[in-house]
């Protein structure tokens, strides 16, 4: 989904303010076209087999006894489901809850690494540091603070539980029959401690490929901090590098994760 086009001196301005003056790119030239990169949440959003879903409730949809029109509704959904954060708390102990991440590692550049064929081929591929540096050659080196999203296109499979997670069952034996790619730990390390990046994302449920065990790329991340965005909609639509990244999560206070809206600036 594209959106239409606004005049580029409100968005400098914008993201000025989002960012505090803090930001450390200059904001890029561009024609004003974003790019949502959000799953809408309802009842087919997906969720980790052992997690709550999404759910909306109408509390009031109709004319008050005072004769004007009033509609409100409430949801209860897990911090982890649909696209969402996964903020450094989530498996490190001392690390960075949702309402702490500095905004200036929830925006900047995107680099969107394809790795759509060898993910094709193997359900279960782990995005390896081969991966990033074939990238690299094609497209220049990965830039410090930046955020790099990894496009396995499996965010077209979306929201076909059983196509997206290798399964549509649920609970806890769902979870042994996971298959979708992830990042391998050793590529999570370089990414973190070679290339000093602020954030990654992912089109999948998680950074993780289905079948880990221990989460290794999670842990590794979360040990500097950085942020990770699952289940990012639209890669296809961004180019390799160019395009600029705004990831704001509900501000939950203490909080592990939650609801993601990412927007990218084309180039």
């Amino acid at each position: 989904m594209i959106l239409s086009p606004r005049p580029r001196a409100g968005l400098a301005a914008l993201l000025m303010v989002l960012g505090g003056c803090c930001c450390t790119h200059p904001f890029p030239e561009s024609d004003g076209r974003w790019v949502d990169l959000t799953h809408g949440f309802d009842q087919d959003t997906v969720y980790w087999p052992t997690a709550s879903g999404f759910q909306h409730t109408v509390d009031f949809d109709g004319v008050t006894a005072g004769g004007w029109y009033y509609r409100a509704a409430s949801f209860t959904a897990a911090e982890h489901g649909g696209t969402h954060l996964d903020a450094p708390s989530h498996f490190q102990e001392h690390g960075l809850a949702a309402d702490e991440i500095p905004l200036e590692r929830l925006m900047g550049p995107a680099v969107v690494v394809d790795v759509t064929a060898a993910c094709a081929a193997d359900p279960d591929h782990e995005i390896t540091v081969a991966d990033l540096q074939a990238h690299e050659q094609a497209h220049g080196r990965i830039p410090p603070q930046s955020i790099v999203l990894l496009r396995t296109g499996f965010g077209d499979r979306w929201p076909d539980r059983a196509t997206y997670l290798g399964t549509a069952e649920r609970g806890p034996e769902a979870v042994a029959l996971l298959h979708f790619p992830g990042l391998q730990p050793a590529a999570a390390r370089w990414l973190a401690t070679e290339r000093r990046i602020d954030a990654v994302g992912v089109d999948t449920a998680s950074i993780d490929p289905g079948q880990s065990q221990r989460f290794e790329s999670h842990q590794l991340l979360f040990e500097h901090n950085i942020p990770v965005f699952e289940n990012v909609a639209h890669l296809e639509q961004l180019p390799p590098t160019g395009a600029w990244v705004i990831a704001l999560p509900m501000k939950i206070v203490g909080g592990t994760g939650g609801p993601l809206r990412i927007v990218a600036l084309l180039p």
